[in-house]
Parts: C-alpha cells; sequence; structure tokens
C-alpha cells in the first residue's frame, strides 16, 4: 500500500465522517508540498468546499485536525487558503525505506508481456555517422532501456540505406579519384574513406556545374547535365540492372563502411538485435500498392501513378509509386512495416528519426491503417529537433559536417584535460585514467544530447558538457564516486547496513527525508519516461538525486556521527542512493566510475 493511497483513503473517511459527505479515492488528487511550507503531500480543497458546506481553508483545518487525530502517520499540518500542507511521520518514510531496500532491482517494472521494435541510427553508407547521428543513436538507445525498465521485451533494429544516387557519388568519385585506395592504405576508417568521396564528388559536381554556366547554359539546366551527376544516374541504372562490376564495387566500398560503422557503434557502447537494408527492403512496397488498389485504397492517375488521398484527415494526396513502376520511400516503408512485424510480432513500433520527417511519418501510419494493418495502433515516431553548432548547420556533401568519431575522441582528450585540471586522478594508473576519460567524456555527450526534451532543438557545448558542476553527467559521476569511496571505508568499519537498522531508528533529520522521497520517485519517474518516449525525464531525475545528496552530505556527518545505529542508517541511504544512480544512468547508457 502506497503513501498516496494512505493519505487518499484517510481523507476519502474524513470527508465521510466529518462532512458527511460521499468522496471516493479516485477523486482525491495530490500534490507535491511546496519547498517554502512543511510537509510532503497537498491536497487541495477549492473543488470540495460545496461538499463540506465551509469555506476552503475552514474545509482544510477540519480534514487536518481529523488527520492527525485517527491516523499515526500523519505528525502535523498547515492550511494556506485552500491548500491543505500534510506532513508525515518519520516512522512513515522509515517504513517506506526499509521496503525499498528490500526491494531487489527497486524501480524497475515487472514483465508487462509486450514486444516493442526500437528503430534508429538509420546511416547512409556514403558518409560516416556525424553529430545529428549520435542524439539519435544515443535516444534510441536510452528509450531502448528505458522500455525495458517498465516491463517491455525490446528490440533495436537499425535500417540502413545503402542503395541510391547518393551511394554512386561516392562510388563514382573513388572509380575516377581513388587510385585503388583503401581503408588500410589510406590509414582511414572504411566509412571515412567513402565519405570524403562523396565530399570529393560535390567539389568536382560544382567545378562542372560552373564550366556549363560560363559557356552560356541555365544554372537549373546545368546542375542537370553536370557530365559527373549523368554518370552517377548511369551507375544507378547499372546497380538496379544488377551490372556485376558495379555491384562488387559496391558490396567492397559498403563492407569499409559497415566495419567502420561497427567500430563507432562500439565505441557508443550499443549494438542491434537486427539490420534490415534498404537494397533488400525497396521493392518490398510494390506488393501492398497492389493491394491498396484492390481495396480502393489507392488510386490511379491518367499518367499510370498510383496515389494516396489524405485529404479527409487534413493531409494531401500522396504518391505512393511512379508512373514509371518504381518505388518512392513510402512504397519501401509500407513493406518494411510488414516485413519488421512479421519478424517480430511487435505491440509497438518506435522510429527515432528527426522532425524534418513528421509528416512523412504521419502519412505512413495513416496509410498502413486504411489498408487494415492489425500493428498500425502501435507505431510510434519519436520525433526529435536537430543539433546545432555555434558554428551553424552541418552539410554533408560539403563535408562541414561534425564527425561522431571526432567528437567522441574530442570528448575524451576534453574529460583528459578537465580531469587533471581538477587533480582528480592521483592514484591510477594510465589504463585506469584513460579508461576513467572514456566514461567521462562518453557519458558527458550522450547525458548533454539526452538531458533535453527529444522535441526541442539542440546548440551543443562540448566544453559546458564536461563541467564537474550543474546539470552535466561529472557532476552525477562525481557523486557516485564520493559515495562508492564512503561505502569503501564503511565496509573497512564492517558497518551493517541493512533494512534491519530501520527498525531501531525513530527519527530522520529533514534531509534524510527529502532523500528518501526522491529515491521513492524513481519508478515513477521510469514509467512516465517510457510512457512520454521522453529520457530527459531520467536525466533530470538524477540530478535532482546527485543534488539532494550533496545538500545531505554537506550538513550531516556520516563518519563523526556519534549514535551507530544513525550511522548505519546513513550509510545505508547513501548505498540506495549509488544504486538508484547507476540504475538510472544505464538507461541513459552512461556508465559511472567507482574512484575519480
Amino acid at each position: 500500500m502506497t503513501i498516496d493511497f494512505l493519505i487518499k483513503s484517510a481523507i476519502s473517511k474524513a470527508f465521510k465522517v466529518a462532512f458527511d459527505a460521499e468522496l471516493t479515492i479516485a477523486e482525491i488528487a495530490l500534490q507535491e508540498t511546496r519547498k517554502e511550507f512543511v510537509g510532503s503531500h497537498t491536497f487541495v480543497t477549492f473543488p470540495f468546499a460545496r461538499m463540506s458546506k465551509k469555506s476552503p481553508e475552514e474545509t482544510g483545518r477540519v480534514l487536518g485536525e481529523y488527520l492527525v487525530q485517527s491516523k499515526v502517520e500523519i505528525k502535523s499540518f498547515n492550511v494556506v487558503k485552500g491548500f491543505l500542507n500534510i506532513e508525515l511521520s518519520d516512522v512513515v518514510w522509515l517504513n517506506l525505506f526499509a521496503a525499498i531496500l528490500d526491494t531487489p532491482n527497486y524501480g524497475i517494472h515487472p514483465p508487462a508481456n509486450k514486444k516493442v521494435l526500437v528503430e534508429f541510427s538509420s546511416p547512409n553508407t556514403n558518409k560516416p555517422l556525424h553529430l545529428g547521428h549520435l542524439r539519435n543513436n544515443f535516444l534510441g538507445h536510452s528509450i531502448s532501456q528505458i522500455l525495458t525498465a517498465n516491463g517491455y521485451e525490446v528490440s533495436m533494429s537499425n535500417l540502413v540505406n545503402d542503395r541510391g544516387i547518393h551511394i554512386c557519388k561516392s562510388m563514382l568519385a573513388y572509380v575516377r579519384y581513388g587510385n585503388g585506395e583503401t581503408p588500410k592504405s589510406s590509414q582511414l576508417k572504411g566509412d571515412h574513406l567513402a565519405g570524403k568521396y562523396y565530399v570529393k564528388f560535390d567539389q568536382e559536381y560544382k567545378k562542372e556545374t560552373e564550366e556549363l554556366i560560363l559557356q552560356g547554359m541555365e544554372a537549373e539546366q546545368a546542375k542537370k547535365k553536370a557530365p559527373i551527376l549523368l554518370e552517377a544516374q548511369e551507375m544507378l541504372q547499372k546497380w538496379e540492372a544488377n551490372d556485376p562490376e558495379v555491384i562488387a564495387l559496391w558490396k567492397q566500398m559498403n563492407g569499409w563502411v559497415y566495419a567502420g560503422f561497427n567500430e563507432s557503434y562500439q565505441t557508443m557502447g550499443i549494438q542491434f538485435d537486427k539490420y534490415y537494408y534498404e537494397s533488400e527492403t525497396y521493392l518490398l512496397g510494390k506488393d501492398i500498392v497492389e493491394e491498396g488498389l484492390e481495396k480502393g485504397v489507392f488510386f490511379k492517375k491518367d499518367d499510370g501513378s498510383v496515389w494516396v488521398d489524405l485529404t479527409d484527415e487534413g493531409m494531401d494526396e500522396k504518391l505512393v509509386l511512379r508512373a514509371d513502376g518504381t518505388s518512392v520511400y513510402i512504397t519501401q516503408d509500407m513493406g518494411t512495416a510488414d516485413l519488421k512485424y512479421a519478424d517480430f510480432k511487435f505491440e509497438k513500433s518506435v522510429y527515432v528519426v528527426g522532425n524534418e520527417q513528421d509528416y512523412h511519418f504521419k502519412v505512413l501510419f495513416s496509410i498502413l491503417k486504411k489498408l487494415g494493418r492489425t500493428y498500425a495502433g502501435g507505431l510510434y515516431h519519436l520525433s526529435y529537433g536537430m543539433v546545432d553548432l555555434p558554428s551553424g548547420k552541418m552539410k554533408s556533401r560539403e563535408g562541414t559536417v561534425v564527425d561522431a568519431d571526432d567528437l567522441m575522441q574530442e570528448m575524451f582528450d576534453t574529460a583528459e584535460q578537465h580531469t587533471k585540471e581538477l587533480g582528480k586522478v592521483e592514484g591510477f594508473d594510465e589504463t585506469e585514467a584513460k579508461e576513467l576519460y572514456r566514461k567521462l567524456g562518453l557519458g558527458a555527450l550522450k547525458f548533454y544530447l539526452l538531458r533535453v526534451d527529444p522535441k526541442k532543438r539542440i546548440l551543443f557545448n562540448p566544453q559546458e558538457s564536461v563541467e564537474f558542476q550543474g546539470f552535466t553527467a561529472p557532476f552525477i559521476q562525481y557523486t557516485f564516486a564520493r559515495i562508492s569511496s564512503i561505502l569503501r571505508r564503511a565496509k573497512q568499519l564492517e558497518i551493517d547496513a541493512n533494512s534491519g537498522i530501520i527498525k531501531n531508528q525513530n527519527q530522520l533529520a529533514a534531509e534524510e527525508i527529502d532523500l528518501i522521497k526522491v529515491i521513492a520517485d524513481y519508478p515513477a519517474k521510469i514509467f512516465l519516461a517510457g510512457e512520454n518516449m521522453d529520457p530527459s525525464l531520467v536525466a533530470q531525475y538524477i540530478y535532482d538525486l546527485a543534488k539532494e545528496y550533496n545538500r545531505f552530505y554537506t550538513v550531516h556527518s556520516i563518519f563523526k556521527e556519534q549514535d551507530s545505529q544513525v550511522m548505519a542508517m546513513r550509510v545505508a541511504l547513501s548505498n540506495q542512493v549509488a544504486i538508484t544512480i547507476e540504475s538510472a544512468m544505464l538507461l541513459l547508457g552512461i556508465e559511472v566510475p567507482e574512484r575519480m
């Protein structure tokens, strides 16, 4: 039975006894008491004055007196206008804390017996991953961990864009200018090598376009007639015709890129359960188009192209198959959705894709509902904002992106420099120090990109992210390391800090109660983060917990405490904070070091 339920039951009974009025538990809402007032729970009496036939303030006073007289759990109350603030007895918090200590994996919800598929990353094989991909990957991985903590059976998939004109651009530039270069000979990761030639293509394309304009051709025409672009289009046609030479080159370069991607994913700490490849899925939707025509969901225009009319849902008519019979993205996505459902039989399928694709997914989900797909109601687009840098927007073809590998390495280096400046690596050997910089640098990067509501755009500041104070991962990691040090000393002193110590306690300091309140909130925060698909709720929770612990630690001594029972209680409290921080940080994909 929860504290909320106890208070609501008491209020419901109080209305019956004091006012002869029926107020069900379901009708009672409690709020957290504001910091400037004494109490933990607040009941707003304004809406119920008609039932009590008294003023809101008098209603609160009568209720408060009844609660204090009839319930040992309620120590005192105060009324501010129509707000009844309730202060609970210390024994309530002690019993709650004892229950938390006795709960294995506190905060983690029981199995929901439902499957969720989370698709994220979705890279193109013509370039390396960049800063935008990092937000995507961290979001997808984190929401997968949060949903798992909510009891769902979660699988992670990656749809790789490994075909199309952009791939042929890198391939053609490599044929023209590569001179047989390989990742080994160039000392470049395979994805970086492909990206190098994607940038090279754009440089040559611009040169040829400018030459045609100088010869008198209109700019728009020149962009379409540049020889290198026409040759890339011809290469795409050969790929679609299964030309052996083109396919061999495509396989070779994609192989290099996949090896590079795997290295990046390994650094990020991310693994996928299933890969899908557009080269294998792009034709899947054509049968669905025929199905849609038969069902009257789609219609043909005079030129033979196939469309769906979504104007009744506030959208437009949408092309689903070109007049020449070739697929568009929506065609492929319909087929891939069917394939994913066949593979995973999910109750929910989450697409982690930037907000520039909001309309696309609105259309896709609507089409699948019209087609009668049973899984369509469980489709969800986790839309997120772009990541900006002080220097402005990134463009892959111009080589102005912030490379993911380079940024992660920069974060490791920045963490090293910052940590050394603060003198936090005393007693570390070289291997231990390097591992610390990795945890700090990667943790700082992940936390910075996850601490913001996914829908909001981010301006990324690497230096700010590694600060040891404020709303950052290093601040939380340092708090964990501090507690770990306390726990090591407690172990040396053989302090027994289990739930049995609670029986000998009868009083708590205000800071201890505040800390127990935050710890107790952990399951609800995990639930909310899962419901809202929002890791920032977890990030904010961990930061609040770390702040609350540091406030407690500043006010109360642990090892100088004279009462051994109080000392043991504070060690137990510290231990539970450490467990909760580690558990919650892992939901963001962040490791916490035991020493700093």
